[in-house]
């Protein structure tokens, strides 16, 4: 079977009242920004509470649906066959061919389910799905009709076209992104960090990040992971502007000043400080990081207050209560763990304590960091003023 026309399903977006418009817009352009990367020629057009996309040259289906699967609000992709409205006969003609084709068989159970966005239109629900499914009947001898489970649910929507589609395949769920603002995402070589942006972006936010790169103790190799870690991402979030700001000085003069213990803790401050220069620069409404509570000492409930404690914007850590297990399902789910597992280590492994502290007292910490008043401004100043900005897509 050919398909010209995809039928696009979204979840959450239906219940948004009056402002329902304005998040069929922002899916319809995430859509046609995804479908840039698929070879063909796309049409993506709105009708009545329902997302199409026509496809109107030669393309890949299944490079097509890859894409439509990575594109947040959509929860379901339809491939769809489209006839026109010339009289139920051809109608009934219409679907015991699409059957026919589909499931050439003709074993399994099914349900006509009809619905009529033309209510003029001479039979009532009712009597198109008796009517489609007799005639489906007679042509399939050997198909049943199965109300409550049926192997084939055969949608039939009568629009000013008819639309005969019976495969949902599933969508990425969530909000299209751009309709909930911006936030910064800290992005390291980890696991964790791409699983956090791909879940906030899932709701709707648009992403910046901000990656702290310590040559020479960290490669270049260590950097493109993050690079190729942010791609990863923004194949669901659309273009990230990644910072990669250079934190080597800032490390080691907070590895000479401050008690090692206190290190992870006083050098996540100083990170969390930057970063949130970068999202104010960009107007973001919060920083993003992969924390989730007792992973590591510098993810205690008490370390994550230290490091709260130096923010005005607010943390949001969508895996706060989450296990290691359940972040990895995510990263094989989206084809980051691969890549994040690769030997290439980031800055915060680099100037780890043989005995953090997991406890940390913030007065304690802010005393330690006095000790960094003769050179801890300008070592920022220059940090910032040295970032590189890579656009990723």
């Amino acid at each position: 079977m050919e398909y010209r026309t995809f039928l696009i399903k979204y979840g959450e977006i239906a219940i948004k009242g009056r402002n329902r418009y304005l998040f069929e817009d922002a899916l319809v352009r995430q859509i046609r920004h995804s479908l840039r990367k698929v070879d063909g020629e796309f049409k993506v057009r709105k009708e009545q509470g329902r997302i199409f996309v026509d496809c109107e040259s030669e393309y890949d289906f299944d490079e097509t649906v890859e894409a439509l699967q990575k594109v947040f609000g959509i929860v379901g992709i339809c491939p769809v066959v489209v006839t026109e409205d010339e009289g139920f006969d051809k109608l009934k003609a219409d679907v015991v061919d699409y059957v026919g084709k589909v499931y050439p068989d003709c074993t399994q159970t099914f349900k006509v389910d009809a619905r009529r966005a033309r209510k003029n239109y001479p039979k009532t629900s009712m009597e198109v799905n008796a009517d489609l499914g007799e005639a489906i009947l007679e042509s399939c001898p050997g198909m049943k009709v199965d109300v409550h489970h049926p192997q084939i649910m055969l949608s039939v929507e009568i629009r000013e076209k008819i639309y005969i589609y019976s495969t949902i395949i599933p969508g990425a769920g969530g909000m299209p992104v751009g309709t909930n603002g911006k936030a910064m995402l800290l992005l390291s070589g980890g696991i964790d960090s791409p699983v956090a942006g791909y879940m906030i972006s899932k709701r709707g936010v648009e992403l910046d990040a901000v990656y702290f790169h310590a040559p020479p103790y960290t490669s270049e190799r260590a950097k493109q992971k993050v690079v190729d870690l942010a791609r990863i991402v923004a194949a669901y979030s659309g273009p990230i502007r990644l910072h990669v700001v250079n934190f080597t000085d800032i490390q080691l003069y907070i590895y000479e000043k401050c008690p090692h213990e206190e290190l992870t803790i006083i050098m996540r401050r100083y990170m969390m400080r930057i970063a949130e220069h970068f999202a104010k620069e960009s107007n973001c409404l919060g920083l993003i990081t992969g924390e989730s509570i007792g992973q590591v000492a510098s993810q205690t409930m008490q370390s994550l207050a230290a490091t709260n404690d130096v923010c005005t914007l607010p943390v949001y850590r969508p895996l706060i209560g989450f296990d290691k297990q359940e972040i990895v399902d995510i990263s094989l789910k989206i084809d980051a763990y691969e890549t994040s597992i690769l030997p290439f280590e980031d800055c915060c492994t680099i100037f780890v304590a043989k005995h953090p502290v997991t406890k940390p007292n913030v007065n304690v910490i802010r005393r330690s960091e006095l000790k960094l008043e003769e050179k801890i401004e300008e070592l920022v100043k220059t940090a910032i003023e040295t970032t590189e900005v890579i656009t990723v897509e």
